[in-house]
């Protein structure tokens, strides 16, 4: 029968090739003291980790593009009040956190690979192995904050100020839940509730941010896209690490968060509409089978998105529709 790899030494070996350079078949193999064989297969096992790995006769392997990967304890000196993880391989971060113990709450889990990360409308997202940044937070308040409707408005609004502090002065936030870069989509929200009316809330937060992910590494990516290190490159500047825009992204959700009950989604409204990429834009809104068009006039105190149609003003509220920039 043959013997499930260890995820530990696959690591090991991804952390050998963290580098970008070329290494040996026979200096892997030496260095994790195994044939040449078993290197083969744990080579193979990186790849189904969507890993971008290159192989040349007289060279050996190496990684497209150098790997950081995540540091739970950098990770957790960033947000000193949250239970912070990294797990290597997922089926989707937020999946976990829903099934997780809340009294353990607030807790944020990172993960280098998702199996079945998702996105809002029951989208997959794309993960590939170290490639971008997947994260969710669960957090718990005992009784509902106001204007909770507006969470993922005041979510992206400040993972856009930690890109802004991070050098990317172009990011940009589509309604509900996009972040955008020359109207390319570079990360998304999803936010999941529990609870019940009077009593407890419960929201899990997925975010995801695309780093350094390649196109062969894309491929099923259905919308126009682009990572970090492209946004970052158009304006001559180098990408943020991993782990520092990993921690910038903690210190600000943890403080919007433990403030959310008391300011709602008034304290980044003002930020949300210097950032909204839809303001005063032509919309078009699919919800099912109808369809609205007008001109985008920003949002209201509960995050719904307003529009000036022909019938006049409407708010739209989130739920399962999807708009569209003219």
């Amino acid at each position: 029968m043959a013997v499930a790899l260890n995820e530990a030494e696959l690591l090991a070996l991804v952390d050998a090739l963290a580098d970008g350079a070329w290494h040996s078949g026979e200096d892997l193999a030496a260095r994790s003291g195994i044939t040449r064989a078993a290197l083969a297969k744990r080579i193979d096992k990186l790849r189904d980790w969507q890993l971008a790995l290159e192989s040349r006769q007289g060279l050996g392997y190496r990684l497209a593009a150098p790997l950081e990967r995540l540091d739970a304890a950098q990770l957790q000196a960033a947000a000193p009040g949250l239970r912070v993880a990294v797990q290597p391989v997922v089926d989707s971060t937020s999946s976990r956190l829903l099934e997780a113990d809340p009294a353990q709450d607030p807790q944020a889990l990172f993960a280098e690979l998702q199996t079945a990360g998702r996105g809002r409308r029951g989208r997959q997202w794309i993960s590939p192995f170290g490639a971008n940044l997947y994260v969710s937070i669960a957090w718990s308040w005992p009784s509902w904050p106001r204007a909770l409707t507006a969470l993922s408005l005041a979510v992206g609004a400040e993972c856009a100020l930690a890109l802004r502090e991070l050098g990317l002065s172009g990011v940009r936030l589509k309604w509900p839940n996009d972040l955008l870069v020359d109207g390319r989509k570079l990360g998304g929200i999803l936010i999941e509730h529990r609870g019940e009316a009077g009593g407890g809330c419960r929201v899990v937060i997925g975010i995801g941010v695309n780093l350094h992910m390649d196109a062969a590494q894309a491929d099923g990516v259905t919308q126009p896209w682009i990572d970090l290190d492209s946004a970052m490159a158009r304006l001559g500047r180098s990408a943020p690490g991993r782990n520092a825009l990993a921690g910038a992204l903690l210190r600000r959700l943890q403080q919007r968060l433990l403030a959310y009950p008391s300011t709602g989604f008034a304290a980044v409204a003002a930020d949300w509409a210097d950032l909204d990429a839809s303001r005063d834009a032509a919309v078009r809104i699919h919800n099912g089978e109808q369809i609205t068009d007008g001109i985008a006039r920003g949002v209201d105190g509960d995050g719904a998105l307003l529009v000036d149609t022909v019938a006049g003003r409407v708010a739209v509220h989130a739920g399962e529709v999807s708009l569209r920039l003219a």
